[in-house]
């Protein structure tokens, strides 16, 4: 997590309980699984790993100097059906994870101010955080979903589980979103 504090760091502690959730329902699933197209024909959860780690490269190289819509970057091929191996979309998944998170540790709350582009629109750099992390929650929201569709009975809940919320809260733990994400890593369960 960084060292800075204020917003910054709040915006970082969500992005790594979204990281950890998004990894967790990963974690419970088999390679076929990855690869299934979801309900009515909508993206596997591969693919829309997929999306969401070549958004984050784009969005998060060079994020004060150039433009969050890299040159480089085919978006339309980050939604083409894909087989590729857990090990494969965890390596496309981190290089759009680190310069999220290098751009963050990097940033204090005196940058929030800043103006950075994407597609060439100007925005401050709180906005542009706040879009993010709601688009990368927005998904992650659909890998937790369809991961625990696809498993059913079998799903290890990644939050508090029906019926444990009176014992959650006579002892509440993990709110914050990088506490929330170590419990996920350390036990699989907060």
């Amino acid at each position: 997590m960084s060292s800075n504090s204020g917003l910054v760091e709040s915006i970082t502690g969500e992005y790594t309980r979204y990281k950890a959730l998004a990894e967790a329902a990963l974690a419970q699933l088999t390679e076929k699984e990855l690869l299934l197209p979801a309900a009515g024909g909508g993206n596997s959860i591969a693919t829309i790993c997929w999306h969401v780690g070549g958004n984050l490269r784009s969005r998060f190289s060079d994020f004060l100097t150039s433009d969050g819509e890299k040159p480089w970057r085919n978006r339309e091929d980050e939604f083409l059906p894909r087989t590729v191996t857990l090990a494969e979309l965890l390596v496309h998944w981190e290089a759009g994870w680190n310069p999220l998170f290098t751009a963050l540790a990097a940033l204090t709350d005196a940058d929030l101010s800043r103006t950075v582009t994407i597609r060439g629109e100007p925005l401050r750099v709180d906005e542009a955080l706040h879009r993010s992390l709601a688009h990368t929650c927005y998904h992650v929201g659909q890998v937790v979903y369809a991961a625990r569709a696809l498993r059913g009975s079998a799903w290890h809940f990644l939050s508090i589980p029906p019926g444990q919320s009176k014992a959650f809260n006579a002892a509440p733990a993990s709110e914050r979103g990088a506490d929330h994400a170590a419990a996920l890593r350390r036990k699989g369960d907060p």
